[in-house]
């Protein structure tokens, strides 16, 4: 890891679910500035990590943003400490349109970047009045992200895959917008498209049966095929080599 300061910190986060203990003690720290990747095989506990932080599962440990704990917080609470979410499913309200979508995001007091998801997203302007349903998964995603990066307080932004399902073009589209949305936010990124994740993160967090198994440098985890295999999979490890 390099000597960025420290932003999100996580200890001994605990979660358990029903009978099942997804989470089994997860300690990392985010540093402020660029994109860090959360990754992991299907259904080791990233997206249960990134609710987690948010406290919209119940958890135990410690939770702090810039040294501020944040785990007795409600989730709205959490937000307005400038925690932007981007989910796996996108979460758009398919009945209202575009604009409703974003003017609903606008946090009391914040300022709000239009200018900037405008011109990573200049669709979302020409379709603001169409109903937020009837879009493409791509231009979906595209409101999901837009939501997250429209007030210019949230500090961090917490995104859950954001290339799944995705036609190429548009993956690539959403890769350039990630990278230029860290030029004004730390981004905490849940990929498991492991080429995307390659070219836009240094730092790595691995997670395995929801625990850390691996924390440092990209070029670290993707250049040791054994490493790559063991904890991403035979398929990821190919991915990039």
């Amino acid at each position: 890891m390099n000597a960025r300061a420290p932003l999100l910190e996580l200890h001994d986060l605990r979660v358990t679910i029903g009978e099942s203990q997804i989470l089994q003690g997860v300690s990392f720290t985010v540093r402020e500035g660029g994109i860090t990747g959360l990754l992991g095989r299907n259904g080791v506990g990233k997206t249960t990590t990134l609710r987690g932080i948010l406290g919209l599962v119940p958890r135990t440990g410690s939770v702090t943003l810039a040294q501020a704990e944040l785990t007795a917080l409600a989730t709205y609470e959490i937000v307005r400490r400038g925690v932007g979410y981007v989910p796996e499913d996108r979460d758009v309200f398919a009945g209202l349109s575009v604009e409703e979508n974003l003017r609903l995001a606008e946090r009391p007091g914040a300022a709000h970047r239009y200018d900037l998801v405008y011109e990573l997203f200049p669709e979302l302007r020409e379709r603001a009045a169409q109903r937020a349903g009837t879009l493409s998964g791509g231009q979906q995603q595209m409101v999901s992200l837009a939501r997250a990066l429209l007030n210019a307080d949230n500090r961090i932004l917490l995104i859950d895959e954001p290339t799944k399902g995705l036609a190429p073009l548009i993956v690539k589209r959403v890769a350039d917008a990630l990278r230029r949305a860290a030029e004004v936010a730390t981004i905490l990124l849940v990929e498991q498209n492991l080429a995307v994740a390659h070219r836009l993160v240094k730092d790595v967090i691995v997670l395995d049966q929801g625990r850390v198994v691996f924390s440092g440098d990209v070029e670290e985890l993707i250049g040791d095929p054994v490493l790559a295999r063991r904890y991403l999979g035979l398929a990821a490890a190919r991915e990039v080599h």
